[in-house]
């Protein structure tokens, strides 16, 4: 720890009274948030990673409050600010970026001849290289989770990518800020410019609880925890990011550029730079003298494997020295000088005692197959799902076959095969939704409720969306409540929102009268919600806002656009045939006309767009693109232009008027506008245009 850090009031035992903030001058504010930033990433490297908190919770939740108070009344937001961490503008797509070096693959086998060949291979061409053909090897867990690069420059984190095809990935820099264990700013003396490989995972225990809080709001759970890191990382909200648990280990480095630091010489003295730069490095790594100590790691790791409280699927060797990894340089796709030595799968035999069938928030049905309880991989396992109605056609299963049960991860185990059929048949897939009795639909192998709004199971989902950003933006209702509200029998349907009364409210645990009220008046300030707004707030399916909006700009009123037929819906721009059949297959469905009829019958009136108005948009017809950042948030920016008659679309067409380009911008816009011929200006030239158009520019918040 540095002096600076020594001499830091919020590190030990902190204050937590504080003066108000109208009694600070600016510099005393400054001063104030610098200390609290340096404190709060020490105090994050301090849980996160080294496992030894120095302050509580409760008084890290107050220096965080603190921090964040004083950034918004002095206007010191940071991009780098640990505040900055748990929030973030939603992005309309993930661009795609060049790494600074290939994000190879490794060759991998269970077969520990293979291991043993490997090595042969590695010493016979180190020994034609003129290298010590003993050298040792670094052994390291195989994380099952998600290759990251993350780059660095000065010490401050600048680029996050996913692998991709190693040699290009999908910009996640606003996601991976929101990782606590990944250092926005590193520590120490790192070089002037670093790209470092890490493993994005989520702990066993955040997974389970992340699944216990998905189907408590009535969510279909993550199969395993790599899939809950796969779909968070990849997350178009930074926000739901910082509310999963993901972590990170760092293992490898990809680029070191600094003409006063030489790179590291070998394998163990990187992880050893990694830990002084403030990385996380997985304690379980070891340096070993030959590949029969790296066969004896493998062994010694899949026996702890149980304890861990992360996914591995093996070990990873590779080879020490850099300058030998250099010489036995790599193919197209992989590296010669490492090897995973791969676990076996887990599996056990047992029987089916029953098949039931979960209907999932977006009516999808998933059979799951109860099983008399068996040990596998050392966890007693009494349920596997069985995917979908096709999986369950392949396998031939039923109740009372014997099965074998394979877990590959911290997961709900599935079905790899049935090994005695001792039922004789298939398991006859329901025709009807076990929740609503709605027929139930096939798409191919899977099978989905129509039931829509009327079904119980996917009512909750659909009132959170309801209430969400994405839909009429009701404050004051988050999952919890909502839960709440429906177990005291409350909220039963979308339209009872409209019913609910201060007097119900506050007989209900954690409710003051104020905070009924303010509920209350949040959801009555809905009852005329412009018809886009309205539209995006019913869980049409693929009905986002911006195809909301172009279809209540094109039909005007809700009538109009309930009773349009397949033809007219396909005449809206980016409405397809799936689209149109999607959103006719929605209002045809009775369930979903009662609950639609039920809404309005409680008072909601969607506003119809005014054709006359629009006609005389200043921007009416044109189609605006965003990226990188703008002095105002994208969605700011975009709904200027929409107020004005224009579109505003997250991907370039043909049809794109203008690519408006802030800082950061993502390339694969750049060269989607290129390629169409689309005008392409930064945000002095768009203020420029607004300003021609009479449009003020920034918009007034």
């Amino acid at each position: 720890m540095s002096h600076c850090e020594e001499s830091n009031p919020y590190l030990r035992d902190p204050p937590l009274e504080f003066e108000p903030v109208e009694a600070l001058s600016a510099t005393e504010a400054e001063r104030q948030v610098e200390l609290l930033r340096a404190a709060i990433r020490e105090h994050d490297h301090r849980y996160y990673i080294e496992a030894d908190p120095l302050i509580a919770d409760r008084v890290y939740d107050l220096l965080f409050e603190r921090l964040r108070e004083l950034e918004a009344a002095f206007d010191l937001v940071d991009p780098d600010s640990p505040t900055q961490r748990v929030g973030g503008e939603p992005v309309d797509e993930l661009e795609t970026v060049q790494h600074t070096a290939p994000m190879l693959s490794i060759d991998q086998s269970g077969d520990v001849e293979a291991v043993r060949e490997f090595d042969e291979r590695v010493r016979r061409e180190l020994r034609v290289e003129g290298f010590d053909p003993d050298t040792g090897y670094v052994c390291e867990p195989k994380f099952d989770g998600i290759s990251l690069e993350a780059v660095y420059e000065d010490g401050r984190l600048v680029r996050a990518a996913t692998r991709g095809d190693g040699r290009e990935g999908d910009d996640v820099t606003a996601q991976a800020r929101r990782i606590r264990s990944l250092p926005q700013r590193l520590r120490g003396e790192p070089p002037a410019r670093l790209a470092v490989r890490g493993e994005v995972f989520m702990p066993k225990d955040g997974f389970r609880d992340l699944n216990r809080r998905r189907l408590k709001r009535g969510d279909e759970p993550f199969a395993n925890p790599r899939n809950a890191t796969a779909g968070t990382i990849r997350q178009l909200d930074p926000s739901v990011v910082a509310d999963r648990p993901l972590d990170c280990f760092v293992y490898g480095l990809l680029a070191h550029d600094d003409p006063d630091r030489e790179r590291p010489p070998t394998q163990w003295a990187e992880l050893e730079a990694f830990e002084e730069w403030g990385f996380n490095v997985d304690a379980r790594a070891e340096r070993v003298d030959d590949i029969e100590a790296a066969i004896d790691y493998r062994e010694a790791l899949m026996a702890d494997r149980e304890d861990l409280n992360y996914e591995i699927d093996g070990v990873v060797i590779k080879v020490d020295d850099i300058a030998a990894c250099e010489a036995l340089g790599n193919t197209a796709r992989s590296t010669r000088s490492a090897f995973a030595y791969k676990f076996p799968a887990r599996t056990e035999v047992t029987t089916i005692t029953d098949i039931v069938v979960q209907v999932g928030r977006t009516g999808r049905l998933t059979p799951v197959a109860l099983l008399e309880p068996v040990q596998v991989g050392g966890v007693t396992v009494s349920r596997a799902t069985l995917h979908n109605p096709g999986e369950i056609e392949s396998l031939g299963v039923d109740v009372g076959d014997t099965v074998r049960v394979l877990r590959a991860g911290d997961v709900i185990p599935y079905i790899e095969e049935v090994v005695e059929d001792e039922s004789g048949s298939t398991f006859d897939f329901p025709d009807s939704c076990p929740v609503c009795g709605s027929p139930v639909e096939r798409d191919g192998p899977l099978a989905f409720c129509p039931g829509g709004l009327a079904c119980e199971s996917q009512l909750e989902r659909a009132i959170e969306h309801y209430v969400s950003r994405e839909g009429l933006d009701i404050e004051g209702l988050g999952p919890e409540r909502i839960s709440q509200l429906r177990e005291a029998g409350l909220l039963d349907s979308l339209a009872d929102l409209y019913r609910l009364d201060v007097d119900d409210l506050v007989e209900l645990e954690g409710w003051g009268e104020k905070s009924a009220q303010n509920l209350v008046d949040e959801i009555d300030a809905t009852r005329e919600p412009p018809l886009d707004d309205f539209l995006s707030a019913l869980s049409i399916p693929e009905v986002g806002a911006a195809t909301a909006g172009e279809l209540a700009a094109e039909f005007g009123s809700l009538a109009a656009f309930i009773d349009a037929d397949p033809d007219e819906l396909e005449a809206v721009d980016d409405v397809g045939p799936i689209v149109a059949a999607k959103i006719r297959d929605f209002f045809d469905t009775p369930e979903n006309r009662a609950a639609l009829d039920e809404l309005l019958a409680a008072g909601v009136d969607p506003q119809s767009v005014d054709a006359a108005a629009a006609e005389n948009a200043a921007l009416d017809g044109q189609t605006f693109v965003f990226t990188g950042s703008l002095s105002v948030s994208r969605s700011d920016a975009q709904d200027l232009v929409e107020a004005h008659g224009a579109n505003a679309t997250g991907s370039v067409s043909g049809n794109t008027d203008y690519l408006v380009v802030g800082e950061n911008p993502g390339q694969r816009k750049r060269e989607d506008a290129d390629a169409n011929d689309v005008e392409v200006v930064d945000e002095a030239g768009f203020a420029d245009l607004l300003v021609d158009h009479g449009i003020d520019w920034p918009p007034e918040a």
